[in-house]
């Protein structure tokens, strides 16, 4: 069967319930970068349950709004690289480091005290429920290694490179666990190769590359400005982008909404672009319309069929009942601009 024409997907996080975290304390700080136990507001004999509860609230609402490709909302997690950075060996958890956000504020990070390695599955189970809820297609993510390297003090390796190598190795391990579990498309998180393009360039790649070696499925590597919730204006082009046409991932997600990204820099791309056509800074849901206008600008350069639509980013800070309707929203113009380009193929 031939697979549908610009199907939708999650990017990764859905909103939360406010009855299992602290969103209001969560949306006050900096995406934690330790484990921030305290933000949960489940007693932790029944945390599991809780999240596993809220899990099947956000596959609900992706399958309710039609997504082609959904994900388990990160709900089991505080932030998107917390809970895998934090589950590794070689980290002192009782003295956590100290390292400038991406906005330049001092966080506390993971301090790196020995050799990094991944001492058992993290995300498996998450998979396997996943796979109960639904019987879509799913996707799970990981944090990437070079962005977890630019997110941890490093008293060991005193070597960059060295050190996200080998949170490539942990990454690696993770991801074909991952595939093995049941996963139909796994994403690695690598916010830090645009907000560190020099060093991206030296190594990124390579480090990515070692992340994926060996692995057969679908693999996706995703590439944003931030969070819309602390980044209110971004830049019209990625700084680090057409570098990864060398690497080995079969898919590359950005962020082409809220930037009103320039789309002439994803012609040299021959990958498949998970297109982020929905604006997580604009508090109203964009009507279906507005949506494929921006699908529509970016059919010159990337042809449909390479084309997976979604959300700029992760939808983690948004009101459940707006991130809903903007999910809504975003399959309903793809649906347009897909029976527009049939109706054009059948006219021919």
């Amino acid at each position: 069967m031939a697979e549908r024409l610009l199907p939708t997907s999650a990017v990764g996080s859905y909103p939360q319930p406010d009855w299992l975290i602290d969103r209001t304390a969560l949306s006050k700080q900096t995406p934690p970068r330790t484990k921030a136990q305290e933000l949960w507001r489940v007693d932790p004999q029944w945390l599991e349950q809780a999240q596993d509860d809220a899990t099947r609230l956000a596959v609900y609402d992706q399958e309710k709004a039609g997504l082609d490709i959904v994900t388990d909302g990160e709900i089991r997690r505080v932030s998107y690289s917390s809970r895998f950075a934090n589950a590794l060996e070689g980290i002192d958890h009782d003295n956590p480091g100290s390292r400038a956000s991406r906005g330049g504020i001092p966080v506390s990070v993971p301090r790196v005290v020995g050799p990094i390695r991944r001492s058992h599955p993290v995300e498996t189970r998450d998979v396997k429920f996943l796979r109960e809820c639904s019987t879509r297609k799913i996707k799970i993510t990981v944090p990437g290694p070079f962005t977890m390297a630019q997110q941890a003090q490093d008293d060991f390796y005193n070597d960059e490179e060295a050190l996200a190598l080998d949170y490539a190795a942990a990454v690696n391990d993770e991801i074909k666990d991952l595939f093995a579990a049941g996963a139909d498309v796994v994403q690695i998180d690598e916010p830090y190769m645009q907000a560190q393009p020099d060093k991206a360039r030296r190594f990124g790649v390579r480090v990515l590359d070692r992340a994926v070696a060996g692995v057969s499925g679908a693999t996706a590597v995703h590439l944003c400005f931030g969070y819309a919730l602390t980044m209110k204006t971004k830049a019209r082009v990625y700084d680090f982008l057409t570098e990864l046409e060398a690497s080995a991932v079969r898919q590359i997600s950005i962020e082409t909404a809220q930037s009103d990204l320039e789309r002439s820099t994803l012609k040299p791309l021959t990958k498949t672009v998970i297109l982020g056509v929905v604006d997580l800074n604009d508090p109203a849901v964009e009507s279906p319309e507005v949506i494929a206008k921006r699908i529509r600008r970016t059919l010159p350069y990337v042809p449909a069929e390479r084309i997976v639509v979604a959300p700029d980013c992760g939808m983690k800070y948004l009101p459940r009942h707006i991130a809903f309707g903007k999910l809504r929203a975003m399959v309903q113009a793809a649906e347009i601009v897909r029976t527009e380009l049939t109706g054009a193929a059948e006219g021919r």
